[in-house]
């Protein structure tokens, strides 16, 4: 394993990104977010296997190093350090790590998540940036300097992630909680605690809106687009027609239609509610068009067999048309825009439009219907703002 006391305490502290060794399977891992943490290797049967040994801000490099020899002792007497640990903790019944109730979390809520890829960036960031600093912690340890040491070096470079990020050990914490784990209160929790530690991340990085089209220039985008041929094209200007997100239109199915009105499942919906769409007389053109390609179930099928159009062959559309600065999402900004300026159309209609929830609960409390004849006018409006001759 080397020789052993190779780092110094200043090293450890200040050391570059990467992996530095002490010697004898000891490790400092310092991640690009800042993190620093140490790590116990060594090689049992032609494989090689690691441990956490905790973040630098709690174990110190002498700390660090009596708990590898000591994992070195029982290397030399055959016994795996990691099978040796566990064998211990759960004879003792000892608090689980953070990263143990983090994956307790993630299969107990697994089955809740419709979209697997909901689960997947769970893990991602957990495993990127949180078990690093606090992965192997027991959770009752997790405290506010080692939350802050997690967020800090993302919170003004990556703004939404650690925003995200601080809400997730927030909920595992919580769960640890409810489960006896812990008794302290959640370092991880915004209000009354985080906030006043760190710029609110609306402060930090204005959000990015989706580029869209000034609502004047749609007729004659429209009149471009309607020239070309292809299910891309079909699925924007279906897109544009109805208001509605990309994703929605290009996971279509013809069992959603209802005559004249499409039902789009909650399931696909952003906000897992179901949304009735009118159509309008050009939109049915749109999908009796779409039928002469006989797909069994899709209404814009993709390239390969039983796949939706994948959203980058709608943006390539838009750049062969030059349009490469705006996205087919901020086609449901132009609509709102013309609409707002143009029409007097209650705003209520026209966020429902868009399957946007009412901001004021008792506003959206009163109101039980979905407005679906009022919005027919609202998309009847629409459709012959760009299709009457300028």
């Amino acid at each position: 394993m080397g020789n052993i006391g190779k780092l110094s305490a200043r090293k450890a502290a200040t050391g570059g990104t990467g992996t530095h060794g002490d010697g004898g399977g000891l490790y400092l891992r310092v991640r690009k977010s800042g993190s620093r943490a140490w790590v116990f290797r060594w090689a049992r049967d032609g494989r090689v296997r690691e441990m956490g040994l905790g973040p630098l801000h709690t174990v110190t490099l002498s700390d660090a190093r009596n708990s590898a020899q000591r994992y070195r002792l029982l290397l030399v007497d055959g016994v795996d350090p990691l099978d040796h640990r566990r064998s211990e903790q759960a004879a003792r019944g000892t608090t689980p790590s953070f990263r143990e109730c983090a994956e307790r979390f993630l299969a107990a809520h697994s089955g809740g998540w419709s979209n697997p890829k909901h689960r997947a960036q769970w893990a991602a960031t957990l495993t990127s940036y949180a078990y690093p600093v606090l992965g192997e912690l027991p959770v009752d340890q997790v405290d506010t300097a080692g939350v802050l040491e997690v967020l800090q070096p993302l919170w003004r470079t990556k703004t939404e992630t650690a925003s995200r990020l601080r809400g997730r050990i927030e909920r595992v914490l919580d769960r640890a909680r409810v489960q006896g784990y812990r008794s302290a209160e959640n370092p991880a929790r915004w209000r009354g605690h985080l906030q006043a530690l760190l710029p609110a991340a609306s402060k930090v990085k204005r959000p990015q809106h989706h580029a869209a089209l000034d609502w004047r220039e749609i007729p004659d985008f429209m009149e471009e687009l309607r020239a070309r041929g292809g299910v891309g094209a079909r699925a924007i200007e279906f897109a544009i027609l109805t208001a509605a997100r990309s994703g929605e239109v290009r996971g279509m199915e013809w069992p959603e239609l209802d005559g004249d009105v499409w039902i789009v499942p909650a399931l696909r919906m952003k906000g897992r509610r179901e949304h009735r769409v009118p159509l309008t007389s050009h939109a049915v053109t749109i999908l009796d068009e779409m039928r002469r390609f006989g797909s069994p179930s899709l209404v814009f099928p993709g390239e390969r067999n039983g796949r939706p159009q994948s959203d980058m062959t709608l943006t390539a559309v838009l750049r062969r048309m030059g349009r490469a600065g705006i996205t087919v999402h901020g086609f449901r900004s132009t609509f709102r825009d013309w609409a707002g300026e143009t029409t007097a159309h209650p705003r209520e209609v026209c966020e429902q439009a868009l399957a946007h929830r009412l901001q004021d609960r008792a506003e959206a409390a009163y109101r039980r219907g979905d407005l679906i004849e009022k919005r027919r006018s609202l998309m009847n409006d629409w459709s012959q703002y760009w299709e009457t001759p300028k």
